[in-house]
């Protein structure tokens, strides 16, 4: 029996109903047995599958990303949700701290079947909400080193990282990370603004800086980085064209209007290869009519589903972190962002899960495929 709260209990066989009706199995030694992801090989431990709302009210229990279960490390993980609640690298709009809280909230509707991929991520791999960094709100150096000191610890488990900002800032020092075990990584990096100012008021740290200090660093592959969506105006040209000199592909907004980003993609599939990539969407990638809580808004942006096109049009990519990032709650008046940010960032990270670790999952264990392994490309 399990408990949530003093008179809501509901039966291990209720709770375990979505999962047995699930196609998530696999013949194994003649028996039928849980599909095991990369990390945990043969245990044929259960996976942490969301229960199901037909059991269990939404509304109900501790707020975690998905209603998955909360455990303080990454140990055993193969992706775990992270949030990095800060705002202190803001130059406009402050409110990003409070993303990753309002992000689990919205996230109590989401359902562990994706209809339109056919994906079921959570039946193939072991993924957990893992907290927040502890960051420092009155010191934003000391905040980038505990995230980067947290991100090591994750990326050392061998989990991939699904991160829910706080500001931009919060790329650099995942980054450092990120490539202390990767190297050099590919980017796709989909926002309004390129974010590669050097110094803004005295500080080379803030949400606009972060890809300069990772080209500084030798961070990025600087010939797998495509940046998506940028628009508005600035003080220089330079602002714009010192993504292009270290060898950015740079996608002006106007060359996205009107059009399906699909072909964009199968370009971008083609430029980052089979090497380590990591996928960073600051929500005013898209227009404010759409998603108007965000800290610096730019019109004429990217529509949800040139978004979802994005998203989904990673699907291959060796994908080894994400993040949505420049969220701002009070800033959405209506909540018709808050539900396109949940929406966005579900789509996202299902469709990152089961299309990008299931899809190395599935090249490394072909002998344990069966026929609904095959999404509908």
């Amino acid at each position: 029996m399990l408990s949530f709260g003093r008179n809501l209990k509901v039966s291990r066989a209720a709770a375990d109903f979505s999962l047995r009706t699930r196609p998530a199995l696999a013949l194994c030694s003649d028996r039928r047995v849980l599909r095991t992801s990369p990390q945990r090989k043969c245990s044929g431990k259960r996976y942490n599958v969301p229960l199901s709302a037909e059991f269990v009210a939404r509304v109900s229990g501790i707020s975690t990303m998905a209603k998955l279960p909360y455990q303080e490390t990454a140990d055993g993980l193969d992706a775990a949700f992270i949030g990095v609640p800060i705002d202190t690298g803001t130059s406009n709009r402050p409110g990003a701290r409070f993303g990753p809280r309002h992000i689990r909230a919205e996230s109590a509707l989401l359902r562990s079947y994706n209809s339109g991929t056919r994906a079921a991520p959570y039946e193939s791999l072991m993924v957990a909400d893992i907290g927040d960094v502890n960051v420092n709100m009155y010191d934003l150096k000391d905040t980038c080193k505990r995230i980067r000191d947290a991100y090591r610890k994750i990326m050392a488990t061998g989990c991939i990282p699904l991160t829910m900002g706080g500001d931009h800032t919060i790329a650099y020092p995942i980054l450092q990370a990120v490539a202390e075990r990767h190297g050099p990584v590919g980017l796709v990096h989909v926002d309004a603004h390129a974010d590669t100012s050097d110094v803004v008021l005295g500080e080379k740290i803030g949400h606009g800086t972060p890809f300069r200090r990772c080209v500084e660093e030798g961070l990025l592959d600087c010939k797998r980085v495509v940046q998506i969506g940028l628009r508005g105006t600035g003080y220089s040209a330079d602002s714009y064209e010192w993504s292009r000199v270290q060898g950015f592909r740079v996608v002006q907004v106007e060359e996205c209007w009107f059009k399906s980003l699909a072909p964009l993609m199968a370009e971008v599939r083609a430029q980052m290869g089979s090497g380590p990539v990591y996928l960073s969407f600051d929500i005013d990638a898209l227009d404010p009519g759409f998603a108007p809580g965000t800290g610096t808004p730019e019109i004429a942006g990217l529509t949800p589903i040139q978004g979802v096109e994005i998203i989904r049009g990673c699907r291959g990519l060796n994908l080894v972190g994400c993040d949505l990032v420049e969220v701002s709650p009070p800033y959405d008046t209506t909540g018709i962002y808050l539900f396109l940010f949940y929406f966005i960032f579900l789509i996202k990270l299902v469709y990152f899960i089961s299309m990008t670790i299931f899809y190395i999952f599935l090249f490394l264990n072909r002998e344990h495929c069966t026929d609904w392994c095959q999404p509908p490309f």
